[in-house]
């Protein structure tokens, strides 16, 4: 099995920036869950991650109506850092680290979703803490400037404009053409 590659590191980070989840006892394991609708996401996901995990994807009723599709790696010792990473606290949270433009476009296919010339990153599930580390990261990293703004009673992160044509331009080459409609349609 051996370590992860460059690009394996990148999506699991990405993924767990957004829906991305991990459980650890001895090793950690990482689970990918999206909706029936992300198939195709799910499985370029998987086609990168295929060497960690034993079962490929499957769909699944969850509560309701809604239908996943998802699929969970082995529990690994070269996952088992990135547990401690964002889960360190107990609670999901957003460490300090390095923002590749995969990472950021995993992220983005994960919660990105857009308004009007820009886009919001759906971060309502982690602290004011982490959502205050993640837009000094897009500003110091980037260049990428944003806001938190209010989403009925959380918080979310909201690019400027400017901000969102620079994400846009960063993440173009990886983002996959089905999840293109995220970006609003003035950005390069």
């Amino acid at each position: 099995m051996g370590s992860l590659s460059e690009v394996q590191r990148q999506i699991i980070v990405g993924s767990l920036l957004g829906d991305g989840a991990m459980r650890c006892k001895t090793n950690a394991l990482l689970e990918i869950n999206h909706s029936f609708h992300q198939r195709s996401y799910v499985d370029w996901k998987y086609r990168h991650l295929a060497d960690l995990v034993r079962t490929p994807p499957k769909a699944r009723r969850s509560n309701g109506a809604r239908i996943a599709y998802r699929f969970v790696t082995r529990s690994l010792p070269e996952l088992t850092p990135y547990f401690r990473l964002f889960y360190g606290t107990g609670r999901k949270r957003i460490p300090e680290l390095e923002l590749s433009e995969l990472t950021l476009a995993v992220w983005f296919m994960d919660d990105g979703c857009r308004s009007r010339n820009a886009v919001y990153l759906n971060t309502q599930q982690y602290d004011e803490v982490s959502q205050s580390t993640v837009l000094r990261l897009l500003r110091e990293q980037w260049g990428i400037e944003g806001a938190l703004n209010r989403d009925k009673t959380y918080y979310r992160v909201r690019l400027s404009v400017e901000g969102t044509r620079k994400l846009a331009e960063l993440i173009k080459p990886y983002l996959l053409p089905d999840l293109r409609y995220k970006l609003p349609q003035v950005t390069p």
